[in-house]
């Protein structure tokens, strides 16, 4: 009966070796991985030993984890510095295009002032009915009147109906 309480003993003291000895090599560096407690060591020597291990473990534990946290900071900070230039050469190519495109609405208003009602009409006809509403309504209103005598009543009657929508207060521009 004594041997074999003594033989479960010894069987339970090899597993906490073995346990305290895995945990040792899967959480240290390989430089402090040579570390094997002595063959006589009682049980409360591999508790011991098991505690006194544990806290550089979690320690070495936390310092992977924030180096690993170190490292997706600086590529979010890359990410970040990226997206940064890409936004400012965004917003240069949209000030270049708002420049260019308020010279050529000016251009454009002043080329249909300068045109014949019967030359302007059929052009205005053909474009999009929101393009023609917006030109005919930055022209002088003598001008307008004189375009839309020449064009067909239905387009007149779409570029008419644009313009006093754009004109109602109360028509929202959210559709939704």
């Amino acid at each position: 009966m004594i041997s074999s309480q003594t033989s479960k003993q010894s069987f339970g003291f090899g597993a906490m070796v073995l346990a305290c000895g895995f945990l040792t090599l899967s959480v240290l560096p390989g430089s402090a991985q040579n570390v094997v407690p002595p063959a006589n060591a009682t049980m409360d020597d591999i508790q011991r030993f098991c505690t006194n291990i544990a806290d550089p473990a979690r320690d070495q534990r936390y310092l992977l984890q924030k180096q690993d946290l170190e490292k997706l900071q600086a590529q979010v900070d890359e990410r970040i510095k990226t997206l940064e230039a890409r936004k400012a050469e965004y917003q240069d190519w949209l000030s270049r295009r708002d420049e260019f495109m308020k010279r050529a609405e000016v251009g454009i208003i002043d080329i249909y002032k300068n045109m014949k009602p019967d030359a302007a009409a059929p052009q205005l006809e053909k474009i999009n009915p929101m393009l023609a509403a917006a030109i005919v309504m930055k022209l002088p209103p003598k001008q307008s009147s004189l375009i839309f005598s020449e064009m067909a009543p239905d387009k007149v009657a779409a570029i008419a109906s644009i313009m006093a929508s754009a004109a109602d207060p109360t028509t929202s521009k959210d559709p939704s």
